[in-house]
């Protein structure tokens, strides 16, 4: 996405004049309670202003980005890191369909303009999509269950690998050696990340006896390797909505309208089969003490979904696409901080090591993707693109 500089706006005062030229007095003379309408309209042009000043402001709109993508992890993993917790299917539809209700209303309202109609042909076209987005969500949601919030966040940035070698062999992209350099410090920081969950499963506490040792390490056992599912259903989601989405001319409020839509039949029927929904495992899910906060966060959740795509769009379109995936970068830091202090995740020196070393892996990838932005513009090109029959004869013609 390129660069938008911000608008400046110049506010033209209505001039007053005294008299018209046939000597009558001006309508201002002769309405005297008219020149309250001026006041009006001079603070309506300060609200206006100063609307636009915060629409523009690139500080406000990184720190929205940061706040919408820090409390969508927390709320995540508050919902489902219940002791009893097992419906995660049926949280993942009500998410979908709170973001669904919110889209429509803000439709209704005016607040979405481009949001194109319903199309049944392009549903059926973007539903294998929305099936490998309820992988996605599906498997990062039970990683979360069973891993902290610093060691999800950590393992997620191998994500970036699969997706950048995915690029190579689809797209015909490049891995450059500092994007090279870059993985190799993300696999560094999972693997310290997971030695030090490991080594604090075993030897964290000096009273844990063999038997709660076994359980916290299947415990990770499980994480980890919902974790590695989560990778690459993620980069299948990413590289194929990729695919499909320039063939389809999707807007982004079209492609999270159909994506939403398109999962909650699928969620729905996914919990109904597979998850207890007798009594008992409701009330265990739901505990009295809990549920109505944990119902909050079932809100939340769907509205956060729509405040992170519009926090992304206008991060990008008040700073740049450089800027934005360099505050993706950042922002791993204040996510592993805040699941450190409102989960009572483990502090050891391996925990924050890798932490520290996953948020230089992703400073060292967003260089390196800038770098290497800034190169392809530098190059020339070394021989003419080929075309088709069809561009080549309408070439020809508009020639002749």
């Amino acid at each position: 996405m390129d660069d938008k500089k911000n608008e400046d706006y110049s506010i033209k005062m209505p001039e007053i004049e005294m008299r018209n030229f046939n000597g009558r007095a001006s309508p201002t003379q002769r309405e005297p309670f008219l020149s309250g309408s001026k006041s009006t309209t001079r603070s309506s042009v300060h609200h206006r202003l100063g609307l636009s000043n915060i629409t523009n402001s690139p500080p406000i709109s990184i720190l929205a980005y940061c706040a919408a993508s820090i409390s969508m992890t927390i709320t995540n993993k508050y919902c489902v890191s219940g002791a009893n917790w097992n419906l995660n299917f049926f949280y993942l539809a009500i998410q979908s369909l709170v973001c669904i209700i919110a889209i429509i209303l803000c439709k209704q309202a005016g607040l979405i303009t481009n949001l194109a109609p319903f199309d049944s042909k392009k549903a059926k076209t973007w539903f294998p999509i929305s099936l490998l987005l309820v992988g996605m969500i599906y498997t990062s949601t039970k990683a979360l269950q069973f891993l902290s919030v610093p060691v999800y966040t950590i393992f997620k940035n191998l994500t970036t690998i699969v997706i950048a070698y995915g690029e190579v062999l689809w797209f015909g992209g490049s891995v450059t050696a500092s994007a090279l350099f870059s993985f190799g410090l993300m696999v560094l920081s999972s693997v310290v990340a997971a030695w030090a969950d490991i080594q604090h499963a075993l030897y964290g506490q000096a009273e844990i006896s063999g038997s709660d040792a076994a359980l916290a390490l299947s415990t990770l056992n499980a994480g980890y390797a919902w974790m590695g599912m989560n990778v690459f259903c993620t980069a299948a989601y990413v590289l194929t909505m990729r695919k499909v989405i320039k063939k389809m001319n999707f807007k982004d409020w079209d492609s999270m309208f159909y994506n939403n839509l398109l999962t909650i039949p699928v969620l729905f029927l996914c919990s109904f089969v597979f998850e207890d929904w007798t009594h008992d495992n409701i009330a265990k899910n739901f505990p009295v003490d809990t549920r109505n906060s944990l119902l909050l966060g079932f809100l939340y959740s769907g509205l956060a979904t729509i405040f992170i795509s519009y926090c992304s769009a206008w991060c990008i379109r008040v700073t740049s696409s450089t800027t934005y995936s360099m505050v993706g970068a950042i922002n791993k830091l204040p996510i592993a901080v805040f699941g450190l202090i409102f989960f009572a995740a483990p502090v050891t020196f391996g925990s924050v090591s890798a932490i520290i070393i996953g948020f230089i892996s992703g400073l060292v990838y967003a260089w390196a993707k800038v770098r290497q932005t800034q190169m392809n513009k530098l190059q020339l090109p070394t021989s003419q693109p080929m075309m088709s029959a069809s561009s080549q004869s309408s070439r020809d013609a508009s020639s002749a």
